[in-house]
């Protein structure tokens, strides 16, 4: 190896060191904040699940649910640092034009996660809760324990949260030629199976109403990536090169 590529590779090393401990810091004074409010996201939370009677048995348990749920809500706080830090440690790789592209969507990159979360906890939360903790209740009495509800929840929000990325991912990729709306539509019956697939890994449930409230705005957020594939591409000329047959953009 070269004493030129030793430099390169611990110089990215180096900027990786640095971007992530910028990272670690704005998690650390996000969590440090949300843990004062850690109290009313849990209020938040149960008022999604009507009937719930929270417990916890072991002495810890409490103190280690409180500090999860301030280091989630810290997460949350600090994921505009966080695609902050990640966009200008991939920044180099990419050519003008994609950089202004990635800067241009970030806002909707943060918009689509906030409209995912709200649409779990409006939407999917209280079924999905509903169905878990009455399910069986005439058998044995529920007493949920605290620490596994917060779980639950917090993982349903992210999975969605991050699903409805979706358009402004397919979007950036067509932009930059990686995938097409042909190959998109062409898969189209794979994306509703997947989507299926993922609603039932995403709901922590059996029952097919909630797995479908998760794969029905999966398929459709698919869609609008599809049309959004089809918007990205408009405008942009295409010429065959006839002696080999290569299609290229410009």
């Amino acid at each position: 190896m070269s004493e030129e590529k030793k430099l390169t590779i611990i110089g990215h090393l180096e900027e990786l060191r640095k971007r992530l401990l910028r990272a670690l810091i704005a998690v650390g004074i996000a969590t440090a904040i949300s843990f004062f409010f850690a109290k009313y996201i849990f209020a938040l939370l149960e008022s999604r699940a009507e009937g719930i009677n929270l417990i916890y048995i072991e002495m810890t348990e409490m103190l280690g649910t409180y500090c999860k749920v301030a280091f989630m809500a810290g997460l949350a706080l600090a994921m505009p640092v966080l695609v902050y830090e990640l966009v200008m440690f991939i920044q180099p790789a990419l050519t003008r034009k994609e950089k202004r592209y990635l800067y241009t969507l970030l806002p909707g990159v943060m918009l689509s996660f906030a409209a995912g979360v709200i649409f779990g906890y409006f939407v999917l939360i209280p079924p999905a809760a509903h169905f878990l903790i009455t399910f069986g209740s005439d058998i044995a009495t529920p007493q949920i324990k605290v620490g596994n509800f917060v779980s639950v929840m917090v993982r349903l929000l992210f999975a969605i949260g991050f699903c409805f990325e979706t358009p402004i991912i397919i979007f950036f990729l067509s932009k930059i030629g990686i995938i097409t709306p042909q190959k998109l539509a062409k898969y189209r019956k794979h994306a509703i199976v997947g989507a299926f697939v993922l609603g039932a890994i995403i709901t922590p449930t059996f029952d097919p109403v909630n797995q479908s409230l998760v794969a029905i705005p999966l398929i459709f957020l698919y869609e609008i990536g599809i049309w959004l594939a089809k918007l990205a591409r408009k405008g942009e000329k295409r010429v065959t090169v006839p002696e080999i047959g290569i299609e290229e953009r410009i």
